[in-house]
């Protein structure tokens, strides 16, 4: 196949689609005591020693004025099960924790329960990038649970080995 000579941003995501991610849904708590989520998965690790990760978030996300200026976020790593806690907080909402129980962490940033893992960090570095900002954070603690990771691939969610929008089926079914 020849590359695309004319640049599509749709065919452009739907490449970068090609490269399955975790899921997670950042967290904060502003100066003024609001607080902000969003669902991410443009997350890495960037460095061992000092501990450094990085993700990105829209410019013209209601949420980057908080999570830009905020002293700490907590970045929590989803499980399996918790599509609809992702698809809450990839919402354009005005309460995305209403009626929702978590555990503050450092900064105040909420830790969500069920989660893979949490990660407390405190604000590093940021860097322009095109229509994002690239934050970069410095790991204070973090916490591994052993629970599978949600993930995502081509515009949808996975669990290890499976899509969860398609149907479930068996190893006999396959054979009719």
């Amino acid at each position: 196949m020849q590359p695309t000579k004319k640049f599509s941003t749709r065919a452009f995501r739907n490449a970068l689609g090609s490269y399955a991610t975790g899921v997670a849904v950042i967290t904060a708590r502003g100066p003024d005591s609001s607080l902000a989520g969003v669902t991410i998965n443009s997350f890495a690790s960037v460095s061992l020693d000092p501990p450094l990760v990085l993700w990105s978030l829209a410019l013209n996300s209601p949420s980057l004025l908080l999570l830009r200026n905020c002293s700490h976020y907590a970045i929590n790593v989803l499980a399996q099960d918790q599509q609809e806690l992702s698809q809450r907080f990839a919402a354009t909402r005005t309460d995305k924790f209403a009626g929702l129980a978590f555990t503050p962490g450092a900064g105040d940033a909420p830790l969500l329960p069920g989660c893979c893992a949490w990660l407390e960090c405190r604000h590093e570095a940021q860097h322009p990038g095109g229509d994002h900002l690239i934050l970069v954070g410095r790991v204070d603690s973090f916490v591994r649970f052993d629970r599978p990771p949600l993930l995502f691939l081509g515009g949808e969610y996975h669990a290890l080995g499976r899509s969860l929008s398609a149907p479930l089926t068996g190893p006999l079914d396959d054979q009719k």
